[in-house]
């Protein structure tokens, strides 16, 4: 029951969750899309912020309190409640609605007839000329080092959700205490989804990833090391810092690589290798602490695994659409 209620919440948050929402985001914007999912995703960080120790606190096995049960239960009451309101709330494209990514309209045609020109500073468009295909994206380079590279820096996102709890308490240190680090890391990672998505929208998404990866990779090395409270606040800066600005630009990057037009796809394809990496990191941390009484090598080996992650995504270069027939308007 324990595996088939997680295989219930998986299917529905990959139905109803990250890839449909950043889909809809890369429908909106353009010109400041790294700078909307950052924004998008402070959101998701918020609930985080402030739910992990309202529940480290209501499970707290030292206390008769709500108990993990009941504390699921209202969690999944509150879900259902809101899942309907929420998503009526949300739109699509802007073009159902005669409005324009970021807001802006296309300037005037100068010529009638003639196609119309985006505004400066709206990168592209207006239209969708330029966007790659799912099939012309995958036969690109930039996709599949997108793709590794952001399931190399995910791997250690999620050993760590699975095993910082184990780790601090082989350590000494109790579910409250893990619960404010989680916090800690959980609040940085919220100002810096909108450092990273300023930056992601003034300098190469590339290099900023680099930045972020490796800043995320430093901090994992500090867990590894660290066995006081301190050190394992220094790593919630670090890991904060670079998980939170890596975040909005892993799918910004592919929407100005790719475009609009079929970025669900591309964006769902691209999640295959990653998901394939992600099914290896927890067992493999896990199965590392059973055979050697400790999460020092596993996590060193994530580590390296995450840096390699940064160095694929500044790798990854702009693909250069194929040459398309224009058609020439003549009166």
């Amino acid at each position: 029951m324990f595996y088939l209620a997680f295989i219930v919440m998986a299917f529905g948050q990959g139905l109803g969750s990250w890839l449909p929402l950043m889909t809809t985001l890369n429908n909106w914007f353009v010109r400041r899309l790294a700078m909307a999912m950052g924004w998008a995703n402070v959101g998701s960080r918020l609930g985080a912020l402030l739910l992990v120790p309202a529940i480290a606190w209501a499970i707290d096995p030292g206390h008769d309190r709500l108990g993990w049960e009941l504390t699921a239960l209202v969690l999944g009451i509150t879900s259902l409640a809101l899942a309907v309101p929420l998503s009526r709330l949300i739109r699509n494209r802007p073009q159902d609605y005669d409005q324009y990514p970021d807001g802006v309209l296309p300037a005037p045609a100068p010529i009638s007839g003639a196609a119309p020109r985006a505004t400066p500073g709206q990168n592209e468009r207006g239209d969708d000329s330029g966007d790659l295909t799912a099939g012309q994206a995958i036969r690109t380079p930039a996709f599949w080092l997108i793709s590794f590279g952001h399931g190399f820096t995910s791997m250690i996102i999620l050993a760590i959700f699975a095993h910082l709890g184990l780790l601090m308490q082989d350590k000494g240190f109790d579910v409250q205490a893990t619960a404010w680090i989680i916090t800690a890391y959980t609040a940085v990672s919220m100002v810096f989804q909108l450092v990273g998505g300023y930056l992601g929208d003034r300098i190469p998404k590339r290099i900023a990833l680099f930045v972020f990866t490796s800043i995320q990779a430093a901090g994992v090395v500090v867990l590894t090391i660290s066995s006081t409270l301190a050190m394992f606040y220094l790593f919630a800066i670090l890991f904060g810092m670079g998980f939170g600005g890596r975040n909005p630009l892993t799918t910004a990057i592919r929407g100005e690589y790719f475009g609009r037009t079929s970025f669900g796809k591309i964006l769902g394809l691209s999640t295959v290798p990653m998901n394939a990496l992600l099914l290896v990191a927890s067992p493999f941390a896990g199965y590392m602490r059973d055979v050697q009484g400790t999460y020092s090598t596993a996590f060193l080996v994530l580590a390296a695994l995450n840096f390699l992650g940064g160095v694929l995504f500044l790798m990854a270069k702009k693909p250069t659409p194929s040459p398309v027939s224009v058609t020439t308007v003549t009166s």
